[in-house]
């Protein structure tokens, strides 16, 4: 199968979610996960209407942002060291995975100095394993109640990884609390600066369906678009 024919089967199955769910498929962006991906392959993904793509290494990034132009939303999905904030934020569309004061301090600093006010989202460590990063869910309200003093940030939603499954109906609980803790920020936070409710980026390859049907706003689909890729 070819990436362009994945793609099309991608937002197939995304639409028949969406529908499942009463929702439109134009709520949900497809973010393509490009990491250990040649720019070659992803020009075929563009060719084939992608225009977000996501990577997880930040020199891996930086190298990449050359070749594609104004049109392309460049997502950072994986844990970002402080050291390497330099690299991505100047291209960063969106961040997804502001997780520690200290990264929110770095982003902060480095995108003022650039002029600009960076979107973000929250990860959240929904099921509390160990392995993962992002926050507790008890810990999103009083992180986001910081937000006044990083003013180049914007957290504009919540992230998630879920735990990897065979069977993604056992992962609808982490998507649903994941939407239920945005919902309780939406009304918690309403007056406080930087803080918009607008994204639930969850859902990758094999539970994106799921996600979607709890209310996803952003999927990140990589094997399902490029294939197996070297680890």
């Amino acid at each position: 199968m070819t990436i362009a024919e994945r793609v099309r089967e991608i937002r197939a199955r995304i639409a028949e979610a969406a529908a499942r769910a009463g929702r439109s498929p134009d709520e949900v962006t497809l973010v393509a996960v490009s990491k250990s991906v040649p720019v070659e392959a992803m020009q075929e993904a563009y060719a084939a209407g992608i225009r977000d793509f996501g990577e997880n290494r930040a020199q891996e990034a930086r190298d990449k942002f050359p070749a594609f132009g104004d049109d392309v939303r460049w997502h950072f999905v994986g844990r970002l060291q402080t050291n390497k904030v330099k690299y991505i934020v100047r291209h960063c569309h969106l961040l997804h995975s502001l997780d520690r004061p200290a990264l929110a301090q770095e982003v902060d600093r480095r995108a003022a100095r650039d002029g600009r006010v960076l979107p973000c989202l929250l990860e959240v460590n929904v099921a509390g394993e160990a392995t993962k990063a992002g926050v507790p869910p008890e810990q999103v309200i009083p992180f986001l109640r910081q937000m006044a003093q990083w003013p180049a940030l914007r957290v504009v939603g919540l992230m998630t990884v879920a735990p990897a499954t065979t069977d993604p109906e056992t992962v609808r609980p982490v998507f649903r609390r994941l939407r239920e803790l945005a919902l309780r920020a939406a009304e918690e936070l309403g007056d406080v600066p930087g803080v918009e409710m607008r994204h639930l980026s969850m859902g990758m390859t094999d539970d994106f369906e799921v996600a979607v049907e709890e209310g996803a706003t952003i999927v990140r689909i990589g094997r399902g678009i490029f294939g197996e890729r070297p680890r």
